[in-house]
């Protein structure tokens, strides 16, 4: 029998669908219109009550759009309180709207926005870097906020900004860096030890944490950004502990920033990464992890291998030499012993799928 609560919220979503796709009255509309008017007046009032009916209300969100020059308009206004009032109410239009993201832009908010990322005000801050993070989630407004010179002053939240800025700047950040030409740009104002900090304060299988390894796994494509990891203490090592710790999406990032740095010179890197104990992560990634993750962690153990063979020539091995073979090549601590006992318990569990432990060529899938 349905809970009382659960049948309470069903139906609440069920009128706020419908009151969602009832037709505007018309006293409504000239309340809205009304609405408008006294934002273009300038009254804060008027700003902070866009700013509450958008707040969970995509209709609203397209009635109150012509709200949006005189809103911006107001981002530049010395009124006391204008300022915040309008970026929160633009920040509502926003989300999840496409047309509002692009008008926003086209409105010219771009430059007091920059300005409001600069501020002294930590609060001002935080907000024009969530504005910021929600425009960059439009492709059409990509090439333009990175054109407009956003780029540097979000890496500067992300080194000195209150834990929310850093957290939005990173995905604001992720965002622009999927234009490839950012990449570069993004690398000349060192945003890797801020990255590595950031994944070393919080959760690993946050998704912070998932763009923040994303963002390093485009990174790391160029030797600037994987001389800045590997200068990092504890740089690779947080990437491996994502590998270990991770959401699913987390660690097929991580993997593939480590495949990166190896595939990019494995005899500079390969030690480096079997030091931090990267083994027993990958051994639970062929098995356990995204189809993409289960092919790169294969890769990777093969690279990692003391006399890797090119995959054309390599005949059927097993997941068991090439772990054992990295294992007696491993210094320090007993990362090998764990590796060999891990794989051990995977094939012991995985005993009814004897291929597993037969024949599990590198790079191939065998467990699905």
């Amino acid at each position: 029998m349905e809970s009382p609560d659960a049948r309470s919220s069903r139906e609440a979503v069920v009128t706020a669908t419908a009151a969602a796709s009832a037709p505007e009255r018309p006293s409504e509309a000239v309340a809205l219109r009304a609405l408008v008017e006294r934002v273009r007046a300038g009254e804060v009032d008027a700003a902070r009550e866009v700013r509450r009916l958008t707040r969970a209300s995509s209709r609203h969100r397209r009635k109150l759009a012509a709200a949006v020059e005189p809103l911006v308009a107001m981002l530049r206004s010395a009124a006391p309180g204008a300022g915040e009032a309008a970026l929160l109410a633009l920040l509502n239009l926003a989300v999840r709207d496409e047309r509002n993201k692009t008008k926003i832009v086209d409105a010219g908010a771009l430059e007091p926005l920059l300005g409001y990322l600069q501020s002294s005000y930590l609060n001002l801050q935080e907000y024009a870097t969530a504005a910021l993070l929600t425009l960059s989630a439009s492709s059409t407004n990509k090439p333009i906020i990175s054109a407009s010179g956003a780029i540097p002053l979000l890496v500067k939240v992300l080194k000195e900004g209150n834990p929310q800025a850093k957290t939005d700047a990173v995905m604001a950040l992720y965002n622009l860096s999927t234009v490839t030409d950012n990449l570069q740009t993004i690398l000349s104002v060192q945003p890797i030890h801020p990255l590595v900090e950031l994944l070393k304060g919080g959760k690993r299988s946050s998704k912070t944490a998932d763009k923040c390894c994303a963002l390093l796994e485009s990174l790391l494509v160029f030797d600037q950004g994987r001389v800045a990891l590997t200068s990092e203490e504890g740089g690779v090592l947080t990437i491996v502990e994502v590998l270990e710790e991770g959401s699913l999406q987390g660690r097929e990032h991580a993997v593939g920033a480590l495949l990166t740095m190896c595939e990019s010179d494995r005899n500079k890197y390969r030690d480096i990464i079997l030091n931090e104990g990267a083994i027993p992560g990958l051994l639970e990634l062929t098995v356990h992890g995204t189809p993409k993750s289960r092919v790169k962690a294969h890769v990777l153990l093969d690279l990692l291998r003391n006399s890797p063979y090119s995959r054309s020539k390599l005949q059927a091995d097993t997941l068991e030499n090439i772990v054992s073979n990295i294992a007696s090549h491993i210094d320090g601590e007993d990362h090998g012993g764990k590796a060999k006992k891990m794989l051990a318990e995977m094939v012991k569990v995985d005993s009814g799928n004897n291929e597993f432990a037969r024949d599990a060529g590198p790079g191939l899938d065998r467990t699905k």
